[in-house]
């Protein structure tokens, strides 16, 4: 088996999980919360081969691929999930083996990398909740921080916001000007260049139709406020979504009444970050369905692993807001960043690209 840090850290987790026998919650913050847990029943994993099912009980894991039954100490799961651990951290190529666990691995019947999935769901868990004493399987995406910092929501053509720029010196060799600055931020610089120039930005729309209709779906404020933060993040030094939501929320650029200090902005955001995590994709029509994931694992820099899920919903949207950045895609590949005329007025696109924070 071949693969990178984050298709590894799929194999890292189940390992974890079982050896842990149980999915701990995390805070806002990435801490463990302290007796908030669940104990695992089972896993469901569909393999190239089969579909098998990992249930702990004693000191066993039992692996079924619905005949045949084996039995495995938990020991052994803790040895190669630290084994591999290791591996992943001293890992210095994009792909790489890991030839020490490739036995278990297929004592255990783990035959490729990834498991296989027509969804954003990377591992089905059967927990047992002792509020309720039920026994719900819930879905998880992995995300991983043994390696570089994942992305929540691509950046693409799709995702790139339309402003009009309004200025009176506005010209040609202006524009020229401005279109010309190349420095390493030179998005924020045109921006800041702009500004000099006492231009005024005014969003116009999405360039994606399908994208602006999303977000409508999920908000009908939604373009609006989207292209206002995407603007502060260009046009400041602020790039962690909680930071420029709570700008927003002084500044309060949709004039909501604020007078019972409603936090519409924070309210707003979450629900767009929950579900570009469960579904939602710039390009594809949104119909409000999620796909069977309903959370993230975070596999932690420490090989710690902490659950966030719809389960537990505040939980998972405070993650979400707290763990985010807004981040600088390729200008050149997406095609934003420079003043264009047409129709006889002036515009500048801007991309939306969403990253976790390391």
């Amino acid at each position: 088996m071949k693969g990178n840090k984050g298709e590894w850290s799929e194999i890292y987790t189940l390992l974890k999980l079982l050896s842990d026998t149980k999915v701990f919650v995390g805070d806002k913050f990435l801490n463990r919360i302290p007796d908030l847990l669940y104990p695992i029943i089972k896993i469901l994993r569909d393999e190239t081969n089969g579909h098998f099912e990992y249930s702990v009980k004693d000191s066993l894991v039992f692996i079924s691929d619905g005949e045949s039954i084996l039995k495995i100490p938990i020991y052994l799961f803790k040895e190669n999930a630290g084994l591999l651990l290791n591996r992943i951290k001293e890992a210095h190529s994009s792909s790489f083996e890991v030839p020490e666990i490739e036995e278990f691995l297929s004592e255990i019947k783990c035959s490729s990398l990834k498991a296989k999935s027509n969804s954003k769901t990377d591992i089905r868990i059967v927990i047992h909740d002792a509020r309720t004493n039920l026994q719900p399987e819930l879905g998880f995406s992995i995300k991983s921080q043994l390696g570089g910092a994942s992305t929540l929501l691509n950046a693409g053509r799709t995702t790139n916001f339309i402003y009009r720029v309004i200025c009176d010196r506005m010209s040609i060799s202006l524009i020229d000007e401005i279109n010309e600055i190349n420095t390493r931020s030179k998005i924020k610089d045109r921006i800041e260049a702009l500004n000099d120039n006492n231009a005024k930005i005014q969003f116009v729309r999405t360039e994606n139709k399908v994208f602006g209709n999303n977000l409508t779906l999920i908000d009908s404020l939604l373009p609006n406020i989207l292209a206002d933060i995407v603007f502060s993040f260009y046009s400041s030094s602020l790039s962690y979504i909680a930071d420029l939501i709570e700008n927003a929320e002084v500044r309060n650029p949709m004039n909501f009444d604020t007078s019972y200090n409603h936090r519409f902005y924070e309210y707003k955001i979450k629900k767009l970050l929950t579900e570009v995590a469960l579904g939602m994709m710039p390009s594809t029509l949104w119909n409000g369905v999620y796909d069977a994931t309903g959370g993230y694992l975070i596999v932690k820099e420490d090989g710690e692993v902490l659950s966030y899920h719809l389960y537990n919903k505040n939980m998972f949207e405070d993650y979400l807001f707290h763990n985010t950045k807004l981040d600088t895609a390729s200008s050149s590949r997406h095609r934003f960043g420079e003043v264009y005329k047409e129709d006889g007025d002036f515009f500048i696109k801007l991309n939306l690209q969403i990253r976790f924070r390391k």
